[in-house]
């Protein structure tokens, strides 16, 4: 149990951390996104990647084993509001049905990149 709460404490100073790095720099993203950007960092970089893959790896699975619970305030947040999301449903359903298509093109294009640039390496560097 020690492992998760260091990882929960670690991954609690990370979000303290992109939070004021994102105020102090007036930066256009959220705090806890940069965060995990720096968790990312620590998690990429050699000399940290032993003292931060072991607490990080114990807390995710822990959170993992108890999703479920995390989605509780959702369900009682839009059976709260079902009146306002019955209200409003068509424009969220034209919302949800182009980020969709918007998502969809934007990994297929991606995709076709990446594709791309492996098929030029091929060419580039054919294999014996």
């Amino acid at each position: 149990m020690m492992p998760a709460l260091q990882g929960l404490a670690l991954l609690l100073l990370a979000q303290s951390a992109g939070e004021l790095l994102v105020r102090a720099l007036r930066l256009p993203l959220p705090g806890p996104v940069l965060g995990l950007g720096l968790v990312l960092a620590a998690l990429a970089w050699a000399p940290t990647r032993r003292l931060v893959a072991g607490p990080v790896e114990a807390v995710a699975e822990l959170l993992l084993a108890h999703l479920s619970l995390l989605f509780v305030p959702l369900g009682v947040g839009v059976i709260a509001h079902l009146g306002l999301l019955g209200e409003h449903a068509g424009a969220l359903a034209v919302v949800l049905l182009l980020s969709t298509v918007a998502g969809l093109a934007v990994t297929a294009l991606v995709l076709q990149a990446l594709w791309r640039d492996d098929a030029t390496a091929e060419i580039a560097e054919p294999t014996p």
